[in-house]
């Protein structure tokens, strides 16, 4: 008889939490410490932050291996993506914005709630989004979710660099400053209850009489406008696929094991489709 396979070495990374601060009455930024991080250079750099449940102890380092073996499914920690506003290799320094609306959710309550000293684990990062150099001119499009990758992308920019940031928020409470030497201009659109979420963001794309020239463009956040914005981009402006981001990163309703759930299904009917 065959001997079992190895079990593959799933041992997550540790970050520790230095300190915290509100920096929109919905925005939470948590600063943390890590030895194991490393910067891969993507101003969308995302990793996957792993919450455990109440009440259940877990090995330490975390091994999501050993976890889903001993483990019953409902005690596994919960896994949320979130993208990184910035890295400090000096310091050994991650920040990571969470939108907090109370007790919804996971990863919102645990930042309002991080005190110094607590332990996060994670994977990754990932990412596949930097500013082109080469570019004319850039467009970053986003709602909360997308704000950290905007700052990050934003801040990065060389001077004199054109830019033009189109973002969606509740209102002008939740608006964020960014630190630039490029030329951008930000435009901060209010979320009203008469309109879809996004309807904003797309409308103004959809209206932008854009610039001459070869741009980069970024446009992440919920999957709804990203979408609208996608057919925009792509049919009615006919730009390249390799000049465009775009990420739905959530979809209204649905957290983000139904929406991960969803894109993978999705996924699957189309490889069906082209077989």
């Amino acid at each position: 008889m065959p001997s079992p396979a190895p079990r593959r070495n799933r041992v997550c990374k540790r970050a520790v939490v230095q300190r915290t601060e509100r920096i929109t009455p919905h925005m939470i930024r948590v600063v943390l410490t890590s030895d194991d991080f490393a910067g891969n250079g993507c101003t969308d750099a995302y990793v996957k932050l792993l919450f455990g449940k109440a009440g259940v102890e877990y090995p330490e380092p975390l091994d999501m291996g050993v976890v889903r073996e001993t483990y019953p499914s409902d005690q596994w920690p919960t896994m949320r993506t979130y993208t990184v506003r910035s890295w400090d290799e000096a310091t050994r320094e991650l920040t990571i914005d969470f939108v907090h609306h109370g007790d919804e959710g996971v990863a919102g309550p645990w930042a309002a709630s991080a005190q110094p000293g607590d332990v996060l684990w994670f994977n990754g990062p990932g990412g596949g989004y930097t500013p082109d150099e080469a570019a004319d001119w850039h467009l970053l499009v986003g709602d909360e979710s997308a704000l950290p990758a905007i700052g990050a992308a934003v801040e990065q920019l060389a001077p004199g660099t054109r830019a033009t940031v189109l973002v969606e928020v509740a209102d002008e409470t939740e608006q964020q400053k960014f630190g630039s030497s490029a030329d951008v201009d930000v435009q901060w659109l209010h979320r009203t209850a008469d309109a879809p979420r996004g309807d904003a963001l797309a409308s103004a794309v959809e209206s932008l009489d854009f610039p001459p020239g070869t741009p980069h463009i970024f446009v992440h956040g919920e999957a709804g406008f990203v979408f609208r914005i996608r057919k925009n981009l792509f049919q009615d402006r006919a730009l390249p696929r390799d000049r465009v981001s775009l990420s739905g990163y959530w979809r209204l309703g649905k957290n983000e094991d139904g929406w991960q759930a969803e894109k993978a299904d999705t996924r699957k009917r189309e490889e069906t489709a082209n077989n």
